[in-house]
């Protein structure tokens, strides 16, 4: 294996008594850990919230002065050498469930393939729910121990800003990246020369430069395109997410697929089982049927060992949304390839041909990747039923039922989703080790034990943080970006901490019906404007820069968010970032999610709402569908869809607005305890946090990845048996 110096730039002007602090920026377990976050604010909290909370850009904006103070505060040196005695441990520590539970496959690693990763809101390089879902399975696997490495694209913008005109329309602005002020490992080879990889495009080769992010325990290796080896053209490619042009998208799949796997060869990655989540980077299958071939192994044995050794996660509930080329391009991208598989243009071209609503012949990307792997999923019960339908003509003789396709239920990441004080609450009443038991339904029977007093006072102050969220960014946008007085109080300059609020944030997409609140917008008005039980709804989210059914949706919600009726009891937050979603899954008292059935493959924002206490509001759909149980929270409609769209929506808006005024609305104003208690609210809350925590974490999810795919795959992979291998 080749040697590498791993750099990580410096130029922190540390005192040598707190100088690991560079180590934590470095590494993005602070992100997860929240007494690491609180160190770090509390240096200079006006820095770090204008640095968005980046730890790196912070070490190099912070006062001289101000570290000199602290190495004179032996408050704060205690607590600094208590996380990082904590972060020290855990980084040595090989006592985790994996080591524990398999310790026959310490040397077996997973490669884990996104085209993003939401890891944090400085780090930019994702675009919504799927991206936060890898970076959440990134941080559980560091968790558990998984011996995991992933692989994705260091962008040059990521994904856009959003800026909300006085009309509503939404604005897509740029944000450049820069690499230093990122915790970066710069990957350099003996001759001092940055690492790279290099595929085939036609006519030229396409370079990519490597470097790594630490994510606890687990390496994430990302691939940067715009180096002086590349064409004008080229050096594009990792400009941002989700290229619409097909010919830099299909290049940029080729990267993904073909050059993370060259990119872990040459750091000395050898994966026993590759993970595809999503089908972006379903060319590696291809890749690695040459590798083997290069090996002596024939075509059959080749593609046999990928598929044994192959896990595919669709998210995708509807044909539309896959990734499919037309057949010319793949032409003009493989002709080269072909012949290294040993396949001529046909059988290279039938492995994911497939007809298409817009075209008689396509390249399939999720064809390919059910086709080359043997493990293959949906991200929730539901959503493993649509995809066995949608997928049976593949297995034509086989019953829909059968089609081998199963089902893993998204979860969320606990220490990146719930609110400080509400940790702290369960160290008290659930134990201090209550972290390494998330998944135990078992342990969270002691929420009960939680006096309703103090889970209240804490929900009050979630909201509270809230509203002072809302108000901070108002006005720092009426000083600092001359936005109109309507926009400032459209932001939530009214919002009272006291009164029932709701909240409304996702992608917006036209299938989550973003509007269906106000198919009878008098009704709604008179249920938020009431004097004596108000109700508030917060809004946020984006829309695809491209989409613009999507950006139409958004400008109808801030309109009527605008309209002066509402007397400010609507809201719409612009720029939706993971900061933002924080605030709301924490404050807001009720989460709405009113997607068409079944389009939603699975959802995690309400599950990140229900750790916190908030009580989730939705159709029955995803992951809803398997967690309500009728005294957790609400369900808006039934199970059954209409196939006419426009009867369906006025269904479940009549369905939302008889639940919000005959149920949410009177329970939450319901009749106080002498303590001031909402007890039946809290009752729900507590039964809510108590049978959704453990279903829907992220430590549930990762363990049943590993062992109802991971493992077998690994067994697969190096041929051994669950017998032997137990």
């Amino acid at each position: 294996m080749d040697k590498f110096i791993r750099e990580v730039p410096n130029s922190f002007n540390l005192p040598y008594r707190i100088k690991k602090l560079a180590d934590l920026a470095h590494n993005l377990w602070w992100t997860w850990n929240p007494e690491a976050v609180r160190m770090f604010k509390e240096i200079d909290p006006l820095t770090w919230d204008r640095c968005n909370h980046n730890p790196v850009v912070f070490l190099r904006s912070v006062e001289t002065s101000t570290f000199e103070d602290l190495i004179k505060d032996r408050y704060f040196l205690d607590r600094y050498d208590r996380i990082l005695r904590e972060f020290t441990t855990y980084m040595k520590s090989g006592n985790t469930w994996f080591a524990n539970t398999y310790p026959n496959l310490a040397n077996a690693e997973i490669g884990y393939f996104s085209f993003e990763y939401g890891l944090h809101e400085s780090l930019m390089v994702y675009a919504g729910g799927l991206g936060v879902l890898s970076g959440d399975h990134l941080k559980e696997a560091s968790n558990l121990g998984l011996p995991l490495v992933a692989v994705g694209f260091l962008y040059t913008y990521g994904y856009f800003s959003q800026k909300i005109t006085e009309d509503g329309w939404q604005e897509a602005r740029n944000v450049t990246l820069s690499f230093d002020d990122l915790p970066l490992v710069a990957l350099y080879d003996e001759d001092h020369k940055p690492v790279t990889i290099s595929i085939d495009l036609p006519g030229r080769k396409l370079f990519a430069r490597l470097y790594e992010l630490n994510v606890g325990r687990v390496t994430l290796v990302l691939l940067q395109t715009n180096i002086p080896e590349n064409n004008a053209n080229d050096r594009q490619l990792t400009d941002r997410l989700y290229i619409s042009d097909p010919e830099l998208r299909v290049s940029q799949e080729m990267l993904l697929g073909i050059g993370g796997c060259r990119a872990l060869e040459r750091l000395g990655h050898k994966p026993a089982i590759y993970h595809m989540n999503e089908g972006h980077s379903a060319f590696l299958t291809l890749e690695r049927v040459r590798q083997f071939m290069a090996e002596g192994k024939t075509r059959e044995e080749a593609t046999k060992l990928v598929q044994e050794s192959s896990i595919f996660t669709t998210h995708t509930p509807v044909p539309a949304g896959n990734d499919e080329f037309p057949i010319w391009l793949i032409d003009k991208y493989f002709t080269h390839y072909w012949s290294e598989l040993g396949m001529t243009r046909d059988e290279f071209m039938n492995i994911a041909k497939v007809k298409s609503s817009w075209s008689d012949e396509v390249f399939s990307m999720p064809v390919l990747a059910l086709r080359l792997a043997n493990y293959r999923n949906g991200v929730s019960k539901i959503h493993g039923e649509v995809s066995r339908k949608m997928w049976q003509y593949l297995w034509p003789d086989v019953p829909v039922e059968d089609v081998p396709i199963s089902y893993i239920t998204n979860g969320v990441h606990t220490g990146t989703w719930l609110a400080r004080r509400i940790a702290l609450l369960y160290n008290r009443y659930l134990g201090n080790d209550w972290r390494e038991r998330i998944d135990d339904p078992a342990l969270w029977e002691g929420i009960d034990s939680i006096p309703d007093g103090e889970l209240w006072r804490i929900r009050v102050h979630l909201k509270r943080k809230l509203v002072n969220y809302m108000v901070a960014r108002a006005r720092y946008e009426w000083l600092h970006a001359g936005v109109h007085p309507v926009q400032t109080v459209a932001s939530g300059v009214l919002l009272d901490p006291y009164a029932l609020t709701i909240g409304f944030a996702r992608r917006f997409a036209t299938y989550k019906r973003a509007n269906l609140l106000f198919q009878d917008y008098e009704r709604l008005l008179r249920i938020v404007t009431n004097e004596k039980r108000p109700v508030q709804i917060v809004f946020a989210g984006k829309a695809h820069p491209a989409d613009e059914p999507g950006k139409l949706l958004i400008q109808e919600v801030y309109r009527k968010v605008k309209d002066a009726r509402n007397g400010g009891r609507l809201v719409f937050l612009d720029d939706y970032d993971m900061d933002m979603a924080r605030y709301l899954v924490q404050g807001v008292d009720v989460w709405l999610n009113t997607p068409r059935r079944p389009r939603e493959a699975s959802g995690t924002s309400g599950e990140k709402a229900a750790l916190n206490g908030t009580l989730n509001f939705s159709v029955l759909d995803g992951w809803w569908a398997e967690g309500y149980n009728g005294q957790n929270g609400w369900a808006i409609g039934g199970t059954t869809q209409n196939e006419n769209q426009d009867v369906q929506d006025a269904e479940d808006a009549k369905s939302l607005y008889d639940t919000l005024e005959n149920e949410i609305v009177p329970l939450y104003y319901s009749k106080r305890s002498a303590d001031g208690l909402p007890g039946d609210w809290i009752e729900r809350m507590k039964e809510s946090i108590r049978t959704l925590s453990p279903r829907f974490s992220m430590t549930r999810m990762v363990k049943e990845y590993m062992t109802e795919l991971y493992h077998p795959a690994m067994l697969s992979a190096l041929g051994e048996t669950e017998e032997k291998a137990g």
